[in-house]
């Protein structure tokens, strides 16, 4: 009675079409009587049979579906009958407001879908089955999992109630605490979506609901989703009947159909956002943090749809244009199908896709098309390009905005789609136009999607909190997410190996170096040792088929992350080595490495490796013929492959590099429930990556800011140098800016930097010159911030960071040790993989608080140079083999004493040369370590592991022992 429901008897359901008839022809009459009376006109007395069965005939034909229906009505002699109205976008017509108000709502309890089958509540919009209820009462000894296996064990997935696209919208499982639903009955495989608000806010965002101290905590399915409003919202604007084509890995094209309903989280995230956007129109921006498993893709969709028709308090039209970027070079097709399910009408979505260019971009922004899909690396070519904008307004959707909100490429975005009306006429207006291009336009409104948000991320899209802090207008945190069981937590299994080795000179000679820059050279150095390769691939491969290739029904895959790109091709050749060695042939590799490598004097192709185009990987991957994939910087973001299990970390991982790399490890893999995931790092710390993980696994809040004070320090510090000439930068942002010849203005540009470059080189020592391109690099990168996230306008600093920013590309401070090459200089040897720590079910532990780089602290990392040697010596004392030299002296002893003891070794010095001596040798050296194990475990277990140190080590000693026994 609260809602204007209608309590309906369950006797006027009628379970062949499951429908109720009386309130079904009301509804029709009162709305479209004419309609009505043409129709009893040519049917007469079988008038409703007939309106029925058309009905029925829609919604089980090939395409048709309830949904579809309710939105489009049905046609029947030529006669059009709308099944229900929605809520008009304006309130200036009032024919169209009067029929808003005619829908009948109306809720049945107890209904018999069919004799066995008793639903506990059915709710009808004009007569037609939309939502099914299954109660369940905790007080009762049963709750929403007791009303889904009802669902999966004693619902007919056949009955008219339930029939896929043709029933009910959705079936709710629902008890005091939580309500779950799914739009597709389906036997035991009912896959059930969460439909709740989420437990807490902030650092305890969860799962569930909160608790309500006086009423249930489901008490909001009441008081705003059954609200009449909102069913017609969810019915018009959100639910629909997705068609997807898949194709599987032997190429064959798959029909993937689905009613998308929306979860709670995604209702939420629209219904706030067009409700904040109807009353501030284009004059915020807003940030949308959304975890992996938050469906991104239908909230854009619907987003993108809802705002190409908002209109404000006063009935005006809020946005001309939705733009929607991704930083894929291919938009997501995905996005672009949703789309144009919502909105099917043709010309209202442009897609620029391969093969559209920049040009064509300017058209569909001039055009007719309501909604645009693009890439955002387009914008920077058509600043420019467009006119006619000025008294447009834009909401721009970014996909992923942590990645496509470098300064440069957003400066290009909103310039391009600037209010600006007066075309400026001379250098400080031009100037003044770039500025205020550069930051927050009165006719933009920009929405960024990130499930990882960096700090500069949230002071340019974020919303200051009651504690001054900065944060997202909405979150769906990633602690919801794998509480829901959407994602994974990817750090419940971690295992991290340590590599040991020890290093020496190669040379004479002890030569001094830039200690970080030869650090540097000596980590690719071992990496790419084929003794460390070597170990690292048994380990992983035994690991694999052991512990994850049983997971997923045998169907799980693994990445490997090698922080090189010769490094992937090493790895991929050492493993396919070793797995025909093995006589492994249920496991197969693929590599991904962009461009070409050469690597032991040959060259390589991903192409060439895996003996197929580049864009087949996905597609072959995801087939049973291979199991791993070794990548180098590709498919570390934005790859969704459900199948993968364990992931194997061969290089450094920070920040949001880290949580987007290990995260392709997060996607759950229907039907599989108990997907496992693993983690081998040889490169990272644990606690390191908790710490990467802590800022985004519940809410992200910035608590420091930018200021333009940090700015002006920084201009003072540069000032204080006495470089530049106030003079030289108005001539340069003249040239810069004027309109004669490229090939002129070039030269006087160039001409003018490199007088400048030689001042500095000869009036500078070496530490000042470093010290003043790192000052100009913060001053660069915070004024770029600045003018974005506020309001700050001074040509005068504006026309410095032109001129320094042309400056610091021809900056090329030469530092000591540059360009030096170790190569031939050092060796590795004892090399060892030792496992160092292993995590199983720990939390991750939330640390929201993230903060800008502060501007006025400028540091210089001097050169520290030093000898070879003691570059060396520093490395061995972190990665060494940890040996004592004096145990493993007198092992060593201990073997050879073994070794002279045995007959067998005696008579092949006797009887053979010391060349066919040697191979019974080596042979003896196994047998003695093997025999001796327990005298020094880990020192003999090292070179059991280890044949190329082993044979170096008691090579030494070979010619010894072939003479010495001869002698005896």
């Amino acid at each position: 009675a609260e809602n204007g429901y209608e309590i309906r008897d369950q006797s006027e359901y009628d379970r062949k079409f499951a429908i109720d008839r009386d309130a079904l022809f009301r509804f029709l009459y009162a709305t479209q009587p004419e309609s009505m009376a043409k129709l009893e006109k040519i049917f007469k007395g079988e008038t409703r049979e007939t309106v029925v069965a058309a009905i029925n005939a829609e919604e089980n034909g090939k395409n048709g579906s309830r949904v579809g229906v309710l939105k489009k009505g049905v046609t029947l002699s030529n006669i059009h009958l709308d099944r229900s109205y929605y809520k008009p976008t304006s309130t200036i017509n009032q024919k169209a407001q009067k029929l808003y108000q005619s829908n009948i709502f109306s809720v049945m309890k107890e209904v018999y879908a069919s004799d066995e089958e008793r639903i506990d509540l059915v709710v009808f919009l004009n007569g037609l089955a939309i939502f099914a209820f299954e109660l369940k009462s905790e007080t009762s000894g049963q709750n929403y999992q007791n009303a889904i296996e009802q669902y999966r064990t004693e619902r007919n997935p056949e009955t008219r109630l339930f029939q896929f696209k043709s029933g009910v919208l959705a079936a709710f499982a629902m008890d005091t605490q939580e309500v779950y639903m799914t739009s597709k009955l389906d036997g035991k495989s009912t896959f059930f979506l969460p439909f709740n608000q989420g437990n807490g806010e902030g650092v305890l965002a969860g799962k569930g609901n909160p608790v309500c101290e006086n009423d249930y905590s489901v008490r909001y399915m009441w008081n705003e989703i059954l609200q009449k409003d909102v069913v017609l919202e969810i019915i018009w604007k959100f639910v629909f009947v997705e068609y997807k084509e898949k194709t599987d890995a032997s190429g064959k094209k798959k029909k993937d159909v689905r009613v998308v309903f929306p979860r709670y989280h995604q209702l939420d995230l629209i219904r706030k956002l067009v409700a904040d956007v109807r009353v501030n129109r284009t004059s915020l921006n807003y940030l949308l943090q959304h975890s992996a498993g938050s469906g991104k893709t239908y909230e854009i969709a619907w987003l993108a749809y809802r705002l190409a028709s908002l209109h404000d308090e006063n009935n005006v039209v809020v946005f001309n244009k939705i733009v929607v970027c991704t930083d894929r070079v291919v938009v997501d097709r995905q996005l672009q199908a949703a789309i144009r399910m919502l909105e099917p009408t043709s010309g209202y979505v442009r897609v620029m896709n391969e093969g559209c260019t920049s040009a064509d971009l300017a058209d569909a922004l001039k055009g007719g098309a309501k909604i645009i899909c693009t890439t955002i690396q387009k914008f920077p070519y058509i600043v420019d390009m467009i006119d006619g904008l000025k008294n447009e307004t834009f909401g721009v959707i970014i996909d992923e905005s942590h990645s496509s909100t470098a300064g440069k490429t957003m400066t290009a975005l909103t310039q391009t789609l600037s209010s600006e009306e007066d075309k400026p006429v001379d250098i400080d207006e031009i100037i003044m136009r770039h500025i205020k291009g550069a930051g927050k336009q009165k006719n933009v409104s920009l929405f960024g999607f990130t499930a990882t948000p960096k700090p500069t991320t949230l002071q340019l899209f974020g919303r200051l909190n009651s504690k001054g802090q900065m944060e997202a207008f909405h979150i769906y945190s990633m602690r919801q997410a794998i509480e829901e069981g959407f994602i994974l937590d990817v750090l419940q299994n971690y295992v991290t190996y340590k590599t040991l080795y020890e290093l020496n000179k190669n040379i004479d000679e002890d030569p001094k170096y830039d200690k970080k820059k030869a650090k540097r050279q000596i980590a690719r150095f071992v990496e790419l040792h084929p003794t460390n390769i070597e170990q690292r691939v048994e380990i992983i491969v035994e690991h694999f088929r052991e512990k994850v290739m049983p997971e997923l029904g045998g169907q799980a895959k693994a990445m490997v992350v090698t922080s090189s790109r010769e490094g992937a091709v090493a790895f991929k050749l050492a493993t396919d080595r070793y797995l025909i060695r093995k006589g492994y042939k249920d496991l197969q590799t693929l590599v991904a490495f962009s461009g070409k490598v050469r690597h032991e004097e040959k060259e390589y192709t991903e192409a060439k490796m895996n003996g197929f185009p580049e864009k087949n990987l996905p597609r072959v991957f995801d087939g049973n013929e291979y199991q791993v994939l070794i990548v180098a910087d590709k498919y570390q973001t934005g790859f969704d492959q459900r199948k993968l299990c364990a992931m194997y970390v061969l290089k450094k991982l920070k920040g949001v590099n880290a949580v987007q790399t290990l995260s392709r490890l997060n996607r759950v893999c229907p039907p599989f429930d108990d997907k496992k995931t693993f983690v081998l790092d040889f490169a990272n710390d644990y606690d390191d990556m908790q710490k990467a993980f802590a800022p985004y696994y519940t809410t992200t809040l910035l608590a420091n800011s930018v200021t333009p004070g940090s700015v002006y320090a920084l201009e003072a510090k540069i000032d204080g140098w006495l470089m530049i000439d106030p003079q030289e930068i108005e001539e340069f942002n003249e040239a810069v800016l004027s309109d004669k010849r490229p090939s002129e203005i070039k030269r006087r540009v160039e001409a003018k930097l490199q007088r400048m470059k030689k001042f500095i080189v000869a009036t500078y020592s070496n530490e000042e010159q470093l010290d003043i391109v790192k000052t100009i690099r913060n001053f660069i990168r915070c004024y770029e911030f600045l003018i974005q996230a506020t309001t700050l306008v001074d040509v005068q600093l504006h026309k410095k960071y032109v001129y320094l920013t042309y400056l610091l590309a021809i900056l090329d401070i030469n530092q000591p040790g540059a360009g030096f090459n170790l190569d031939g200089k050092i060796k590795a040897n004892f090399f060892r993989q030792k496992k160092t720590s292993e995590h199983v079910g720990e939390k991750v532990r939330s640390n929201p608080i993230v903060r800008l780089p502060e501007a006025e602290r400028v540091e210089v990392a001097k050169p520290e140079l030093a000898r070879l040697s003691e570059i060396i010596a520093e490395i061995n004392s972190r990665y060494g083999s940890e040996f004592d030299a004096d145990v493993t002296g007198k092992a060593i002893m201990q073997i050879f004493a073994l070794l002279m003891k045995q007959d067998k070794m005696r008579k092949q010095a006797r009887n053979n040369s010391f060349d066919a001596f040697e191979l019974a040798y080596n042979e003896g050296v196994e047998g003695a370590l093997t025999e001796g194990l327990e005298q020094n475990q880990d020192f003999y277990t090292f070179l059991l592991n280890n044949k190329e140190e082993r044979e170096r080590i008691f090579g030494i000693l070979a010619k010894n022992a072939y003479n010495q026994l001869r002698e005896e």
